[in-house]
């Protein structure tokens, strides 16, 4: 039946060809090329949790008075949407299990791709003709961070709305357009009724149409363009290296979509987070401390936490302080990597096509570039939990952002500098004992002896 099926398809479509060809498909086999999977499956998660949420999530900030099963909250005017989250968690079945699931991965979904974009970015794999890919890749991750945060919201709780009105004051504070802006996005001036039912529509509508469609053209790009890989013997520009898609590769991502699945289900199972029947429904007057949002936000509450208390008055219009650190360092970071393909481009003055990867020892100002910023981001995201760590380690607030700030200017360029030194004396030391051209295999004769022999167990295309 399965053979009539088949030849029945290929008789209308004319498949065969094109399913043969794409079944041999090489990829390359080295372990950093399946964190973009990793991202992948943990989206497939996400989905699959997400819509059994959401079959119980009331998306409303109407008042009520809370009488469930939690009777430390019997009693307490709250919204909707913060109740149903409260008997989800509390009362539904594998409610609790697959909201933390989903929350985890979340986590690891942003995670996943913010280190496959570092292997991108050391490994020059961003270089032509894969810029538009490095672009649709940071799109990508914004829209991540969009999802994570407006999911993170939803529940209506002190923690989120904390979080929800320092957004909304970074909003604000964008020249000319901030007012309309935070009115489109919070229906009105915060707190506003219209919030929750915009923030849901967002996240299970607007943004995961996206992500499906921008993942679904950077797996397009892929595969046209075919996958870059790190160079080795047998290695060239034009040919890929690794296993073939039927049956090695695609068995391994099956087996690594099992393994994605399993650790985001015991993470959920054993490692409580964002309980929020502890931190109580959101109230304008209150505010909890500490209070830490998710880590991929967490640097920019140390933006917003070291940014100076800047106040500039510009044709009668007033720049407030959270603009200078909310707006406009994230978004100076972010065209700064929107444009890095082209700028290193026009600093190296290379316009060549690259198939083959660098090691990151092979271009030691990048890779200096790259840990500078990622230590400033460091202690960016170390500088938003400052409240906490401040409880911890027995020192005042101040002290430690004071210190922070000391640390912002200080540490990426000490991390840059030692980083360009280690990067720039590796490539010197593997310059100087290049590897051998053949990787060979031992195996052992008849007679009981043993010889070389060349190993040849990967597949060319």
């Amino acid at each position: 039946m399965i053979r009539r099926l088949v030849l029945a398809l290929d008789d209308r479509l004319g498949t065969a060809h094109f399913m043969r060809k794409a079944l041999r498909k090489a990829f390359p086999d080295h372990w950093s090329f399946m964190l973009g999977e990793v991202a992948l499956y943990c989206f497939i998660v996400l989905l699959a949790t997400g819509t059994y949420l959401g079959f119980f999530f009331d998306a409303s900030s109407q008042p009520l008075t809370y009488n469930g099963s939690y009777a430390a909250l019997h009693g307490t005017v709250m919204s909707a949407a913060y109740a149903s989250v409260v008997r989800l968690s509390l009362e539904t079945r594998a409610g609790l299990l697959l909201r933390q699931i989903h929350h985890w991965a979340a986590l690891v979904f942003v995670c996943a791709i913010t280190v496959h974009m570092c292997r991108v970015f050391f490994t020059g794999a961003f270089r032509r003709p894969r810029e538009l890919n490095w672009i649709v890749g940071l799109i990508l991750l914004i829209l991540a961070l969009g999802a994570g945060f407006t999911g993170y919201s939803l529940p209506d709780d002190l923690l989120s709305g904390t979080g929800l009105r320092i957004a909304y004051s970074v909003l604000i504070s964008v020249p000319l357009v901030g007012r309309d802006l935070a009115f489109l996005f919070f229906g009105g001036n915060f707190p506003a009724t219209q919030t929750i039912p915009r923030l849901f529509f967002a996240h299970v509508l607007i943004l995961p149409a996206l992500l499906v469609g921008v993942m679904t053209l950077h797996l397009a790009m892929i595969w046209r363009q075919k996958h870059t890989q790190f160079r080795a013997p047998g290695r060239t520009e034009y040919n890929v290296v690794g296993s073939p898609l039927w049956p090695n590769y695609a068995m391994k991502s099956i087996g690594l979509l099992f393994a994605v699945a399993a650790i985001l289900t015991a993470l959920g199972a054993f490692f409580q987070i964002n309980p929020i029947w502890l931190y109580g429904p959101y109230q304008p007057a209150n505010v909890s401390a500490p209070a830490q949002p998710d880590w991929y936000i967490g640097w920019l509450e140390g933006a917003l936490r070291l940014g100076p208390a800047w106040s500039w008055q510009i044709f009668g219009h007033t720049i407030p302080a959270p603009f200078f650190a909310g707006v406009l360092l994230p978004g100076a970071f972010f065209a700064l990597l929107f444009v890095w393909p082209f700028l290193e481009r026009r600093i190296t003055r290379d316009g060549t096509s690259h198939q083959l990867l660098d090691h990151p020892s092979d271009v030691p100002w990048r890779t200096g570039v790259g840990a500078a910023v990622l230590a400033f981001a460091i202690v960016l995201t170390f500088a938003g939990g400052d409240d906490v760590l401040a409880k911890i380690v027995g020192i005042s607030v101040e002290a430690l952002a004071a210190l922070f700030r000391v640390l912002l200017v200080v540490l990426p360029l000490l991390v840059g500098l030692l980083a360009f030194e280690f990067a720039r004396e590796i490539g010197i030391r593997r310059n100087a004992s290049p590897t051998p051209d053949t990787r060979l295999v031992i195996s052992r004769t008849a007679a009981g002896g043993f010889v070389e022999q060349p190993l040849e167990n990967e597949t060319p295309q």
